[in-house]
């Protein structure tokens, strides 16, 4: 019975919260909203998990999930001291052990925003490059397309087939702008470089199937019972090799930028021992 009561009062909460009227008075006054044993919620409490720019529908729904959750977790703890030992119970060693991770944690990320140099030059992304190609083979070919899906019965798809293929900037952009409306997904990634595995999942194939079905420098595909032709120019590909710098490049500035924070960290964790010794803050007694 205690448990029914429990959850009548949560879907009492619930339908509370999700009246607009109600929910002004609810968040802005410090009465109890619920309630498990001894452990009460208050309305203030709810306030300050429900953004101030959110609608009044949301802020209901907000509060009304907050509450749920707050009342299932009551419960569980209410459990769990029921059944577990004194010592089971027994929390804090991981408490400061999570406490003083969290606090280093934020520490670190003042100290490398404070610090951390973000500017990566392009001359810095090919040296890393040129040292590291072998960290840069392809593990599928990469390819720089332009692609387009169109129902098969579209009075414009012969004519954005006819103008896929082009160089003519004016021909791309009025192939631009008739895909816009007429067909069903467009893109030009015909001066990046992108994964076969990525142009695969647009065909919704593994690319292994998807390369079988190119025949020159065109691949088409029709899904079953669908009524649309999937088509995708190829620009250029690489099949096989080291990947092109221009693949790569985002990749490397990621692993520049990690790499001046991981020099950062260690150069204060050096800092601060060499300041404690200096200082005479350690001691580290021999054991007997």
């Amino acid at each position: 019975m205690r448990g029914f009561s429990v959850f009548a009062c949560s879907l009492l909460l619930v339908a509370a919260f999700q009246s607009c009227t109600l929910m002004s008075s609810l968040v802005h006054d410090g009465e109890v909203i619920a309630r498990v044993g001894k452990a009460k919620l208050y309305r203030h409490d709810v306030e300050k998990y429900i953004p101030k720019d959110a609608s009044p529908a949301d802020s209901a729904l907000l509060a009304s999930n907050y509450v749920d959750s707050w009342v299932k977790d009551r419960l569980f703890l209410e459990e769990a001291e029921r059944q577990l030992s004194k010592s089971e119970m027994d929390v804090s060693e991981e408490l400061e052990a999570y406490r003083m991770s969290l606090v280093r944690y934020r520490y670190e990320q003042r100290y490398i925003s404070d610090r951390l140099d973000t500017l990566v030059t392009e001359s810095q992304i090919e040296e890393y490059y040129d040292s590291h190609k072998d960290q840069f083979e392809l593990a599928a070919p990469v390819l720089k397309v332009r692609f387009i899906d169109v129902m098969d019965d579209s009075p414009a798809k012969r004519e954005m087939l006819g103008m896929i293929s082009s160089d003519d900037y004016s021909v791309l952009s009025r192939l631009d702008s008739l895909a816009s409306t007429a067909a069903l997904r467009y893109f030009d990634n015909s001066d990046n470089w992108m994964s076969a595995e990525e142009l695969a999942a647009e065909f919704g194939l593994d690319y292994p199937s998807l390369l079988s079905r190119m025949k020159g420098d065109m691949i088409e595909y029709r899904p079953e019972g669908r009524g649309d032709v999937l088509v995708a120019y190829v620009c250029d590909i690489i099949r096989t090799g080291t990947a092109p710098l221009e693949y790569c490049s985002s990749a490397i500035r990621n692993i520049i930028l990690s790499s001046r924070k991981h020099e950062l960290l260690q150069g204060l964790e050096q800092d601060l021992l060499d300041n404690a010794r200096e200082n005479r803050k350690i001691e580290i007694y021999q054991q007997k």
